[in-house]
């Protein structure tokens, strides 16, 4: 199945150490410039692209001369800290020959669970985006312990593309979709093209396909659509051991296909609407009501007061000056902050608050209002 790759407009891709390391040789060096050939197909596309990308210990497993078994948790970390600087270096030059900056952005478990890390990261890869750069993110593998880390770059991959708001999630795997049974050792063994919802049924066909260099499996894949469909974000399984990954299966090379039933933006104010505690309020204007309902982000300057406390990320009440309540959404500056810039206009935020910051107090994609509510309430019915 040819899929335009217009379709999309932020992709997420993710791969694993065994599709780009080998365990003799090291670097596949090939195949990471066939993939950075292909992210370039996808740039000239109009796609905004971010690499998960496994490798980091595999490649200084190598450098350090550890022997292929399971590490220490110590090892683990030494052989992180090594393999990531030739990581990160590997990926800058693949991705120069293309005149794209590399960024890294190494995240732990916390990152993307606890609201204000999850901000800061999510303004940090936004910002790379915004400057034309590649992220390659990975877990910080350095410093996370059991306790604290995904384990597997499949969720890792996931989280991020729910927190970027990815139209897509691409994982690269060993095998070239969703099967009912295990490839190659299942005579009756289908693959699925298309799946709508991850039932039981189909999480009872996953298998384990894991080896010492890629920890995942179609257990975590199917962990990570779940993640990712619920925001918003469709994924698709396909095989990456070949040259060339992206450019085949958009090409229609074999794939299962998960489609989420929403869009990042939809599924978004759906959860910002289901928040039953919200932060605070922020009181406007009859000018910054009229300019919400006609789709717009809600500036400083039609900022009457601002109650409550609150941080930024939070979830707060938009009340007009009569005291009804207009909607809610996601601030962007905490309570104090929001309180000192009411009513100035965008501008004079920096002279304010000694920082260059958000133009908007509250962004659109992140505002709900009380009709957009009742007709999501009723779309769930």
């Amino acid at each position: 199945m040819v899929v335009a790759t217009s379709s999309f407009k932020r992709i997420v891709i993710k791969i694993g150490s065994a599709l780009l390391v080998d365990r003799e040789t090291g670097l596949k060096r090939d195949w990471l410039n066939s993939l950075c050939a292909d992210v370039n197909m996808l740039r000239e596309a109009g796609c905004e692209v971010l690499l998960v990308s496994s490798g980091a210990i595999a490649l200084g497993r190598k450098q350090l001369g550890l022997p292929i078994k399971v590490l220490k948790l110590e090892e683990s970390q030494a052989a992180a800290a090594t393999g990531q600087i030739l990581l990160a270096r590997a990926y800058s030059e693949a991705l120069g020959e293309y005149d794209f900056q590399a960024g890294q952005v190494l995240l732990t478990l916390g990152d993307t669970e606890e609201r204000r890390r999850y901000i800061n990261a999510r303004e940090t890869i936004s910002t790379l985006l915004k400057l034309g750069a590649v992220p390659i993110i990975n877990e910080n593998d350095t410093v996370a312990t059991s306790e604290i880390r995904y384990g597997d770059n499949d969720r890792l991959a996931a989280r991020v593309a729910t927190m970027v708001s990815a139209d897509l999630l691409v994982l690269l795997s060993d095998v070239d979709g969703f099967y009912s049974g295990i490839p190659g050792k299942d005579a009756g063994a289908k693959r699925f093209d298309r799946i709508a919802e991850i039932t039981s049924e189909i999480e009872t066909m996953a298998g384990d396909a894991g080896t010492e260099l890629s920890k995942g499996g179609m257990v975590t894949k199917l962990e990570a659509g779940k993640i990712a469909m619920a925001a918003g974000t469709s994924m698709v399984i396909t095989s990456g051991k070949d040259l060339h990954p992206l450019k085949s299966l958009f090409d229609g090379g074999n794939a299962a296909w998960f489609d989420a039933k929403e869009t990042p933006v939809t599924a978004r104010k759906k959860w910002i609407s289901g928040q039953m505690e919200l932060g605070g309020s922020i009181v406007v204007d009859e000018g910054a009501a009229r300019a919400l309902t006609r789709g717009n982000s809600l500036l400083p300057a039609g900022v009457l007061k601002v109650t409550g406390s609150f941080s930024r990320g939070d979830v707060v009440a938009i009340v007009c000056d009569n005291g009804q309540q207009l909607g809610c959404g996601l601030v962007s500056y905490g309570a104090e902050d929001a309180g000192q810039i009411a009513g100035c206009q965008s501008d004079e935020i920096e002279t304010i608050l000694g920082m260059t910051s958000r133009g908007a107090l509250i962004h659109r994609d992140n505002l709900v209002l009380r009709t957009q509510a009742t007709r999501m309430d009723k779309s769930n019915a």
